[in-house]
């Protein structure tokens, strides 16, 4: 079956940050096409997901692993045009989805066979592209390390986003009651609308008194925070006994105040993580944790992605000024080839 891919070029267009700064940096190169090593699949790519670590890293602000691609880009869907051992669960010729140790934005990626995901049922390539780098940051902090369950209340904090309007769905179909933040009566009517029993214009109310008002003071099991800096403290008065704080991002800051003494007395946890400096086997842990417990609700059509506008991998500047604005709902994708 590789004959059919026999013709793979030994360079490539790729999108390579210039200098660290601001989104223009971002420029249309030539490199040379991956060559992918054993238990590794090269991925002949279709779209790309625009994530803010790929904002950070182009800001100069989020360390690239030593063992990583320079360039951008951390999920992808495509085809596999090449593999590397006798294990693999795909086969040359297949759809996929995969989460990228950097390089997404190009039009061939190589990435380890454990990080690689089927297309769900129905999906098209464009929807599976907004897969792997967001279901599987929701999925780890919000349901492994979070261990959200059926019941439970969970707040996530922008709503709106793609991060948000994953784990809002996903949350929704596990059983939990969902509150949510955003930054807009429009963004706040699309999050209910996806499965929020309810969501807080965070620009015109108190999310942590309107939380303690509808929960009769009980406040949330678990909040997934992507602000971090002053809503600790707000997060934690509204967080319940025994609740847990999952930290996933700090658009707010790295620093509050906060009284250890109520977080001991309610038995409150604060977590977080962060994905790409993580070991291979542990995103391989977490992509077979998801296929397990969540697929089926993929398969299903229950949940699909939500995708504010697609750019080409030229403009991939105009896509990070598109995010960096703030005002979409969903995802920003890149077509690739």
């Amino acid at each position: 079956m590789k004959k059919e891919f026999s013709d793979i070029p030994k360079n490539m267009k790729a999108i390579e940050i210039k200098e660290f700064g601001k989104a223009e940096n971002l420029k249309l190169c030539v490199r040379a096409t991956p060559q992918i090593t054993n238990n590794q699949i090269l991925i002949k790519v279709s779209f790309a997901g625009v994530n803010r670590p790929d904002i950070l890293q182009r800001q100069g602000n989020y360390k690239v692993p030593e063992d990583a691609s320079d360039l951008p880009g951390l999920e992808v869907s495509g085809i596999v045009v090449e593999k590397k051992g006798s294990n693999s669960n795909f086969n040359v010729g297949d759809k996929v989805c995969a989460l990228c140790h950097g390089g997404g934005y190009a039009e061939y990626v190589a990435v380890d066979e454990g990080h690689c995901m089927p297309i769900p049922n129905g999906y098209s390539l464009e929807e599976a592209a907004c897969i792997p780098e967001t279901f599987i940051t929701v999925w780890n902090n919000l349901f492994m390390r979070g261990k959200l369950q059926k019941n439970e209340k969970v707040l996530i904090h922008g709503g709106a986003s793609g991060i948000g309007t994953t784990a809002i769905q996903l949350a929704k179909h596990f059983g939990a009651k969902v509150y949510a933040t955003a930054g807009s009566d429009k963004k706040c009517e699309a999050a209910e609308k996806i499965g929020a029993t309810k969501c807080f214009n965070y620009k015109t109310t108190e999310f942590e008194k309107e939380i303690n008002q509808l929960t009769n003071k009980e406040g949330v099991d678990v909040i997934l925070d992507m602000v971090a800096g002053p809503y600790i403290s707000r997060n934690l008065k509204c967080l319940s006994i025994d609740g847990r704080l999952v930290i996933i991002a700090v658009q707010g800051g790295i620093k509050d105040e906060v009284n250890f003494a109520n977080i001991m007395i309610k038995r409150q946890t604060i977590t977080g993580s962060t994905l790409r400096p993580q070991p291979s086997r542990k995103k391989t842990e977490y992509v077979n944790s998801l296929i397990k417990n969540a697929w089926v609700f993929l398969d299903s059509g229950k949940i699909k992605p939500i995708i504010q506008e697609k750019f080409l991998l030229s403009d991939a500047s105009k896509a990070h000024k598109a995010l960096e604005k703030g005002d979409h709902i969903g995802k920003f994708l890149m077509k690739v080839t």
